[in-house]
């Protein structure tokens, strides 16, 4: 399917756009305030710009990934030494106030917000298409919401920016309890909900752009996070209806040549070939296969070899588990590409695998086509399963299986993996095979770390990274530091707590 572009020639504008006296002498063939919001082209250009802080470094194509490895799947790898000392600190639990990872996240939501904000100040009264007009204000919704979603849980109060600033504004906002973040994330989906498409009225250029499952998909996230089932349910009864389903091979989730698939409910774009360096914001071509392939190995384009598996995180794979082998590289698996895999390519003897493509289709470093998946229906089963146990409603998560898309939700998605359902378990047992399987289903997909810090209010993320040796993880490391920079250019912004 074909992906659509983001479009970064307004992004400047946008950034002045509230600064009248500097706009007042620009000519009326430039992009600017007074001339911008017009034309249908006009809204459809802010809103791709709206996405394209997901495309960067900042977010999806390095830190969001590198969560897994906070999380204790795997160790940073890379080159050793300094490299990715950010990253390695931060799993080590010994993060301080200038750690770079968390200057990176801290700041990399910030343009999207604010280009979310652009749109939703000015689209609503543009004289457009209604269904059009209504769509993007939905794509908008969903994305502030989902940028402040990525912030709220790693930060955890923050800044809360609903419209474009001005020089009149107050430019050094303190933090905003979390839950007055949370009470705007859920408004925005809600609202998303209302105004988006489903994904089946997507076509050509416009595919992968966010659905009606998208916010609904990501709205049961924001429940689980908060510990509210019963919304959890809820929702996923009004997703179950909109055409989703389990890939056949779990491998189609990662692959180049099976984007948008029957499974995604959102993905960051990419389109592999760039004009840019693949160091720029502006590179539309995906790092993780370049940055996870096994150093020294010529297996794909680049091979930075980051995100070593532990021997811990192997182990925790059941027999007959099929995801194992389409998930890591490790001696004497199915060779990759027609190469035979070395344990000395990796510090502990694995390297990923899930992400990896093959140079055929990428041949360079800076090549590579693949979406980041952010949300698949495999997750939302998960979700859903989880909230029912939580309900006391366990025999329904548990329900046997008949085929990857009938039965229990558990079920189904060990049923794909080559696995026996499970049954007959209690509510304390089924929550932490849930959980196992959220592991090994989701693994290095970013969503472990998150797993780790929201159930039990974090103290079942403790727990586990004690059991696996990180002995030194208390409280404080469940969120970022506030970057020290920010806060010496801001000091209305408070530290989080021991930091």
């Amino acid at each position: 399917m074909k992906s659509f572009l983001y479009i970064p020639v307004i992004s400047a504008a946008l950034l002045m756009s509230s600064c009248s006296k500097f706009l007042e002498k620009t000519p009326l063939d430039s992009v600017n305030s007074s001339n911008f919001w017009q034309t249908e082209d006009d809204a459809i250009a802010a809103v791709n710009g709206a996405y394209q802080p997901l495309q960067w470094p900042k977010l999806y194509n390095l830190r969001m990934w590198t969560t897994d490895i906070w999380a204790g799947n795997s160790v940073t790898g890379a080159g050793g030494g300094t490299d990715g000392i950010e990253t390695q600190d931060i799993s080590n639990f010994v993060t301080t106030t200038d750690n770079a990872a968390a200057l990176d996240i801290w700041r990399g939501p910030a343009p999207g917000i604010l280009r979310c904000n652009l749109i939703l100040q000015n689209v609503p009264g543009m004289k457009i298409d209604e269904s059009l007009r209504n769509r993007i204000v939905g794509e908008a919704q969903f994305l502030r919401a989902h940028y402040y979603f990525i912030l709220v849980q790693l930060f955890g109060d923050v800044p809360l920016i609903t419209e474009p600033q001005t020089p009149s504004d107050d430019l050094r906002p303190a933090r905003t309890a979390k839950a007055k973040v949370y009470e705007l994330i859920i408004d925005d989906l809600t609202k998303a909900i209302a105004n988006l498409p489903a994904r089946s009225q997507y076509s050509g250029s416009d595919i992968g752009r966010a659905s009606k499952g998208a916010a609904i998909g990501m709205l049961m996230k924001v429940y689980l996070t908060l510990g509210n089932y019963q919304k959890v349910v809820d929702l996923y009864t009004q997703l179950n209806g909109l055409g989703y389903a389990l890939n056949a091979n779990y491998s189609d989730n990662f692959s180049p040549s099976a984007k948008n698939s029957i499974e995604s409910l959102f993905e960051v774009q990419y389109y592999g070939k760039t004009n840019y360096s693949f160091w720029d914001n502006e590179n539309q071509a995906s790092w993780v296969s370049t940055f996870t392939g096994p150093r020294n190995s010529d297996f794909v384009g680049g091979g930075y070899g980051w995100n070593h598996p532990t021997q811990e995180f192997v182990n925790a794979y059941e027999g007959g588990d099929t995801r194992k082998d389409k998930t890591i590289l490790y001696a004497g698996c199915p060779d990759f590409d027609g190469k035979v895999y070395k344990s000395s390519y990796s510090s502990t003897g694995f390297n990923v695998r899930k992400f990896l493509v093959p140079k055929d289709v990428s041949a360079d470093y800076d090549t590579n086509p693949s979406n980041w998946v952010v949300l698949r229906f495999a997750d939302v089963l998960l979700m859903y399963a989880e909230a029912l146990n939580e309900l006391n409603r366990g025999n329904e998560a548990q329900a046997a299986s008949s085929g990857i898309n009938a039965g229990g939700p558990l079920n189904r998605v060990r049923n794909r993996a080559g696995l026996t359902d499970v049954s007959g378990l209690n509510k304390d047992a089924l929550r932490e095979k849930i959980l196992h399987e959220r592991r090994m289903e989701l693994a290095f997909e970013g969503h472990r770390w998150f797993d780790l810090v929201r159930v039990n209010n974090g103290q079942y993320g403790l727990n586990f990274l004690h059991s696996i040796g990180k002995s030194n993880a208390t409280e404080k490391h469940l969120l970022l530091p506030i970057p020290q920079k920010e806060r010496d250019a801001n000091p209305n912004l408070s530290q989080n707590k021991d930091y």
